[in-house]
């Protein structure tokens, strides 16, 4: 009977047995504080899914008293922020491309007269939905928006001609996804999601395991160097990722008909640089961890505010500047935009030629930090 009995004073020893052994697992005691803080944060102040504030480009044809009404009053909801006065539609079509801008509004040459004679005055906006969740909101205001503008400038004049604006037309294109279908957007982000969540997770366990199963010693003691050995431990994760790659890119076509309108060797290019640059991360991380619980929890930390802020799940530009200056040291983030570019809008290399560098320095900083984390001894 004695192993039944109930003692506080074991039990006492062994929560202090564990919480000496959370004490020295420095890493779990940090996430166990981190992770809930991180999510406080990014769910408090950084998800917005109504975005505003959106990079706006402006073709004025005709420039008037009745168009500088309207451009003021878009810039005042706070949804519209022109950058660029494009001088031509092949312009403003290049920076929608690249995605410099999320809309176009084009203002038509004749424009000024038709408002002045009441004869059904158009205006055209041309706009990314890439992301259709980005867009929906900013395009529902914006007939009411802009003839209230036109009213107020008209003044006594609409008084008098009893003049509304209700003949205003306001002809909206949405491009590379007119049918606003959230598979496109999904879709396509989810090989970057799933590349990251594999590549990252399993060469993070390289080393650890090695470690865990005493078979470090007779690695180290192979006449091979630093290099080699990350060369040698990445190679297979890469071809895993390869695999991966075409079931996603299949089964995007043949499930979900996710259009392709790009070079499909630009893609898988990007791709490598992609895969390279997680597998190069999960090394590093292999050589921070301990064990193979520990390379996984990094994991996880890193993973979290990837999803969250690289316009996976919300609209990028809707988060606030400190969570963009933030997602784009991200390489999920310059990914996706890669993959969406390419997939849905047909660009070509120089529209996402800094993308793809961003990824490379990427490749560079995490193969020089695993290079210099990697330990020569078990000490």
């Amino acid at each position: 009977m004695t192993g039944w009995s109930f003692s506080v004073s074991r039990i006492w020893a062994i929560l202090a047995k564990e919480l000496i052994q959370m004490r020295r697992d420095r890493l779990t005691f940090a996430m166990m504080l981190g992770v809930p803080l991180i999510q406080l944060l990014l769910f408090g102040y950084a998800i917005n899914t109504d975005p505003k504030g959106l990079p706006s480009a402006l073709v004025a044809l005709d420039r008037g008293p009745f168009t500088n009404a309207v451009v003021s009053a878009l810039t005042n909801t706070d949804y519209y922020r022109f950058v660029d006065i494009a001088q031509s539609a092949e312009r403003a079509d290049r920076l929608l491309e690249s995605g410099d801008v999320a809309f176009v509004v084009t203002i038509p040459g004749d424009f000024e007269a038709r408002v002045a004679r009441g004869e059904h005055p158009v205006i055209l906006v041309e706009a990314d939905a890439t992301d259709p969740a980005a867009a929906s909101n900013a395009i529902g205001s914006l007939g009411e928006i802009a003839r209230i503008a036109l009213v107020r400038e008209m003044g006594a004049m609409a008084e008098k001609t009893a003049t509304d604006f209700s003949n205003l037309e306001i002809v909206v294109h949405r491009r590379y996804n007119p049918e606003g279908i959230t598979q496109y957007n999904i879709v396509p982000g989810l090989l970057g999601v799933i590349l990251q969540m594999t590549m990252v997770m399993m060469t993070a366990m390289a080393l650890t395991r090695e470690i865990e199963r005493g078979t470090m010693e007779n690695l180290l003691a192979m006449p091979v160097t630093p290099l080699e050995i990350m060369v040698g431990k990445v190679l297979p994760f890469i071809g895993v990722g390869a695999i991966q790659v075409v079931v996603v890119l299949t089964f995007s076509k043949l499930l979900f008909s996710v259009p392709f309108e790009g070079s499909l060797s630009l893609l898988l290019g990007a791709i490598m640089i992609f895969i390279t640059a997680l597998v190069l991360l999960g090394y590093t991380f292999s050589t921070l961890a301990r064990s193979q619980m520990q390379a996984m929890q990094l994991t996880f930390f890193f993973f979290l505010p990837s999803i969250l802020l690289s316009g996976f799940m919300f609209p990028y530009r809707g988060m606030p500047e400190w969570a963009q200056t933030f997602g784009e040291f991200l390489p999920l983030t310059h990914f996706l935009r890669i993959i969406r570019a390419i997939m849905l809008k047909g660009a070509t290399l120089p529209a996402v030629a800094p993308e793809m560098f961003s990824l490379g320095l990427f490749v560079v900083a995490f193969g020089l930090l695993a290079l210099l984390r990697f330990r020569r001894t078990l000490d």
